[in-house]
């Protein structure tokens, strides 16, 4: 697969060989998280780990809206273990995560896309003799909600879609989608497309399995900021979300965590002979053998979109935490370590499975351990 720099950041995920994560027992995460403290003995499984150690004070930490469901769920147990710790995590969008961080504004942020490399240099004046470096820690499908009236399954390909959020093909029962779609009674009712507003490495690794399984039908290169012409936008994968539930003939993109309170989402049409729903499982199978194309403690993925075997479903994601390998603040740096290690540590990463994401397999969520382990 041929990737521009420019898609490094869709890199960002490739881990999701969500394989071997998927042997992990998915714990609820409504559980409280009982009155555990310094991570001692704890009313649930998932709190019963957390070492708090030094950790104190506030936390604060911004970027991914894909990654929300399941930070929430983290808080949730996190902040029963350890009473001293208030975690602030602000889902604004990659984009604007990566730029809190490169301004010094938070202590993490999230992104579904890896750091670009002049990122990475601007990250040097805040990393005190480090530089950001990034952190596998969430995968999941990317999926395609849609809202037809009359119409309960829906087949896409990658050209179809390509068309359909570039504006070219603009009414329900267009004969391209009628062809993928013969035993559906598609209405005459115009698409409404969206899109997100933000910033979002969602958008970045949507485009880029665009660019990649339908070049012909997609002009524009991945990136995190929507370049297509026409559509409508919202802000967060929340936003685009609840504009396909309220709105007559919409699709968006989001992440499967999203596709919830009925909303449907379209299955996709491959290289195989049946199109693939958009599930963990699936996205899991579309996987390869994922590579670390950062280096050094740098964890960046590489991630193949153009799946051919049989229930892979092709749109995938991973969101990374990115944070100072060198030159956290003192004051934050024991917060920082201690959260981060309960994110990647085993009973963590089992509440993700039950929020709708995908746990890092152990061969990548090791090396994530290690490199908290290591920050300074």
């Amino acid at each position: 697969m041929k990737l521009q720099r420019k898609n490094r950041r869709a890199l960002a995920f490739g881990a999701l060989a969500v394989s071997g994560a998927l042997a992990l027992t998915a714990c609820g995460s409504d559980d409280t998280g009982g009155n555990s403290e310094g991570g001692g003995s704890s009313a649930t499984a998932q709190a019963g780990n957390i070492d708090c150690g030094d950790a104190k004070g506030q936390l604060q930490a911004s970027g991914s809206s894909a990654q929300k469901n399941a930070i929430d769920a983290w808080v949730k147990q996190y902040s029963a273990a350890c009473k001293d710790v208030q975690v602030n995590y602000n889902p604004t969008g990659s984009g604007a995560g990566i730029t809190a961080f490169l301004q010094g504004q938070t202590a993490f942020a999230g992104s579904d896309s890896a750091l670009e490399a002049e990122e990475i240099e601007q990250s040097k004046k805040i990393c005190k003799d480090g530089q950001g470096v990034d952190l596998p820690m969430v995968g999941g499908p990317i999926a395609v909600g849609f809202n037809v009236p009359g119409v309960d399954s829906l087949v896409l390909d990658a050209s179809t879609l390509a068309k359909i959020f570039d504006s070219k093909i603009t009414n329900w029962n267009d004969e391209a989608i009628a062809k993928l779609n013969p035993d559906a009674k598609l209405p005459d009712l115009k698409i409404q497309a969206f899109h997100r507003s933000d910033e979002s490495g969602t958008t970045d690794n949507f485009t880029t399995y665009l660019k990649e399984a339908a070049p012909k039908d997609w002009s524009y290169e991945p990136s995190k900021a929507w370049e297509a012409k026409g559509g409508q936008s919202a802000q967060g994968s929340s936003g685009v979300a609840q504009q396909v539930k309220q709105t007559s003939g919409a699709i968006s993109y989001f992440e499967l965590s999203y596709a919830k309170d009925g909303l449907k989402t379209v299955d996709i049409k491959t290289e195989a002979a049946e199109p693939v729903k958009a599930t963990i499982e699936n996205a899991t199978a579309a996987i390869g053998a994922a590579k670390v194309v950062g280096t050094g403690k740098d964890l960046a993925l590489e991630l193949d979109y153009t799946p051919a075997a049989a229930g892979a479903y092709p749109i995938v994601l991973v969101t990374y935490e990115i944070v100072c390998d060198k030159g956290n603040k003192a004051e934050t740096l024991p917060a920082t370590k201690s959260f981060l290690n309960y994110m990647a540590s085993e009973d963590g990463q089992a509440l993700l499975a039950d929020a709708g994401y995908a746990p890092m397999p152990e061969e990548i969520i090791t090396k994530v351990r290690e490199t908290i382990s290591s920050l300074a």
